[in-house]
């Protein structure tokens, strides 16, 4: 098997290698629509051969990875980390290949031609990092002749490949499937389910089904018209189509024929930055289709409706299942869309549909709640998509579960919960007033991040360790309410619940100064009486409430002097780097929320990143930098002050991120 030099592949993802201590498999995700071999994304196989921890379980791989990925990704290849170096590397190589071939086949069949596949190998004896990667790849599919790649390119805007000349289509159907069957055979509703499933299937391909093309959030006035495509429009040589299509077909004008020739450029800007690239919410170019089952196109005679009755042969009994289905595909702006709809969409809900019916049909009358959600974890270039059984709390074990089995094929972190439902993409800004409801993501009106972009510390050749995520500013006299004097300790603790919320660790809303009063008083800290009152809190009570609010815990340092806190600098640098959660600081009367420090060991000069809840203005982020409410503050500024006091002592609370998906 000999193996020739070839050209070059692309890779976009910033973490191509999954493993690298242990062998095992990983799938390199990849697009039809791009010219030449480029990785997308990778994802670890979990199911291999019992025979053989380097061949994957096809089976069960391939029912997963067919939900996980949006139709425009494809499995393009694959990588095999050894810790044995027995073999040649081209017949590892050629083994990736087999692998890759054989779990497309499953997938398309024989009527898809292959791309390029790739075949990498990472042999652990030689090293365990990218550079060490042999890649190799196969114009034709076969394993026995394959092309060493000679370049291997890391592209250095990888959203902007991905994203810029690309869009996201979302189709949502929700679907109430009534099924009857004979009261003394509840087995016969698993037939009846069946039935059903087939039925809807067959109704997606029907000749006279609409599908409704727009652009979301259309202004009332301008924008363009939403494009209305029916069955017979996708496929002209569709089989069985009814007369008065054809005659449709025949008759149908200009406008009509050019709306089939229509792209997704239509209904797209011309021009976005992708430079600068959040999420699919706010970058990504978006359409929206919906599936219109009812017959709606004008028949060319008239005719009257039709009632069937079946009479049952003996009891029966209804039992209505509910689904609803969510697809999300990604394609190229000038993709027409009629192929968007028959090459994307339909297969896409048709997949999605019979995965619902592989996890229900174990016990049809549990009634299982299930929803598909898209996620769009950090250091992933396109979503995913993953259905979770809601009649399971969140932190459920068969819930927890799942997810951390997610997370495992997926590379990521075990304490960040990265895959719970209020992290999934927030899709409302392309649905109408009718979603659902169960998992909004209101807004906040106040200031969030407010640290971003202040002057620097004037630390010569520190090292800067900020906190990690978003958190909201919280601070004297906000709603209305009066607490100067005496809630800076109050605030900074909001301030921190609302790190914790952001970061999706909790869905418990940031508690007023009464309900944290009310926390105190039902762990046994205070007395029925402090409620309501004005009594100053500090670190201690902080962390009562945060477990008992949030279960999370906190590590506490003490100090006698405010002199002191600058030792603290390579502690606390620490934390932020490890841990990334908000500080709070009180001292005397004093409270304060740290956000970060600069530490320059050698020389022990430092700063803190002070979030300082006494503000009492408005939320005029201008106003509040300039006014140092949220700056960086040295122990002893340049005027000799000292900003924290030498004659108080000062406890440190450092919440401890939970470890948990």
């Amino acid at each position: 098997m000999g193996a020739q030099s070839f050209a070059g592949i692309r890779i976009l993802c910033r973490n191509l290698l999954l493993l690298r201590k242990e062998s095992g498999v990983q799938w390199l995700i990849g697009s039809p629509f791009f010219p030449s071999p480029t990785i997308v994304s990778s994802m670890r196989c979990l199911h291999t051969l019992p025979s053989n921890p380097l061949s994957p379980d096809l089976a069960k791989e391939l029912d997963d990875i067919r939900s996980l990925i949006p139709r425009g990704f494809e499995v393009i290849g694959a990588l095999i980390v050894r810790d044995k170096g027995d073999m040649k590397v081209e017949k590892v190589a050629g083994d990736a290949i087999s692998a890759v071939v054989s779990f497309r086949k499953a997938l398309y069949g024989n009527d898809r031609e292959d791309p390029v596949l790739i075949g990498a190998v990472l042999d652990l004896n030689i090293g365990s990092s990218e550079r060490d990667l042999q890649f190799f790849i196969s114009r034709t599919g076969n394993s026995y002749k394959l092309d060493k790649v000679s370049s291997v390119v890391y592209e250095d805007q990888p959203e902007k490949e991905v994203w810029e000349n690309f869009c996201i289509v979302c189709c949502e159907l929700p679907l109430k499937l009534p099924l009857y069957y004979a009261s003394d055979n509840p087995k016969a509703a698993e037939g009846a389910y069946a039935q059903a499933i087939t039925a809807v299937e067959r109704k997606l391909r029907d000749p006279q089904v609409a599908y409704i093309v727009e652009a979301p959030n259309r202004p009332s006035s301008g924008g363009p018209e939403p494009v209305i495509l029916h069955g017979f429009e996708l496929d002209p040589a569709a089989e069985e189509l009814p007369e008065n299509a054809i005659n449709a077909v025949v008759l149908e004008s200009d406008e009509e024929s050019l709306k089939k020739s229509r792209t997704c450029s239509y209904f797209l800007s011309e021009s976005r930055d992708i430079a600068s690239f959040n999420s699919v919410e706010e970058n990504a170019d978006k359409i929206l289709v919906s599936v219109m089952f009812n017959r709606s196109k004008s028949n060319v005679e008239p005719t009257a409706p039709v009632a069937e009755y079946f009479p049952a042969l003996g009891e029966a009994m209804l039992l209505v299942v509910n689904h609803k289905l969510e697809v999300l595909s990604y394609c190229p702006k000038d993709l027409r869309l009629t192929d968007v709809i028959s090459k994307l969409i339909i297969p896409g809900l048709v997949d999605q549909l019979h995965k619902l019916k592989d996890k229900i049909l174990p016990d049809l009358t549990q009634q299982l709640q299930l929803r598909p959600y898209h996620f769009m974890p950090p250091g992933f270039l396109h979503p995913i998509t993953v259905i979770y059984e809601l009649s399971y709390g969140e932190m459920e074990m068969k819930q927890v579960e799942a997810r951390t089995s997610l997370h495992l094929r997926l590379g990521l972190p075990f304490d960040r919960p990265l895959l719970r439902i209020a992290n999934a993409i927030n899709l409302s800004s392309i649905k109408d007033s009718t979603r659902d409801k169960s998992n909004p993501k209101v807004g906040s009106s106040l200031l969030k991040d407010v640290h971003h972009g202040i002057p620097s510390s004037g630390v010569s050749g520190g090292r800067v360790s900020l906190i990690q995520g978003s958190y909201e500013y919280y601070h004297y006299l906000q709603d209305g309410f009066d607490d100067s004097g005496w809630g800076c300790a109050y605030r900074s603790l909001q301030t921190i619940v609302s790190w914790f919320k952001q970061q999706h660790y909790t869905t418990v809303d940031v508690p007023s100064h009464r309900e944290i009063q009310q926390s105190l008083v039902e762990v046994g800290d205070k007395d029925p009486s402090f409620i309501g009152s004005r009594e100053w809190i500090g670190a201690i009570e902080l962390s009562f409430v945060l477990d008992k609010l949030l279960g999370v815990i906190c590590k506490v340092i003490s100090v006698r002097s405010g002199s002191e806190l600058p030792e603290k600098c390579r502690e606390l640098a620490l934390h932020f780097e490890t841990q990334g959660t908000p500080i709070m600081i009180g001292g005397g009367v004093l409270a304060y929320t740290l956000l970060g420090v600069d530490y320059n060991e050698t020389s022990g000069d430092c700063a803190f990143l002070i979030l300082d809840p006494h503000y009492t203005g408005n939320d005029d982020l201008k106003k509040i930098v300039n006014g140092g409410w949220c700056g960086w503050k040295k122990a002893v500024d340049s005027k000799g002050k000292h900003f924290f006091l030498h004659d108080k002592f000062y406890n440190l609370l450092l919440p401890q991120r939970p470890n948990m998906v």
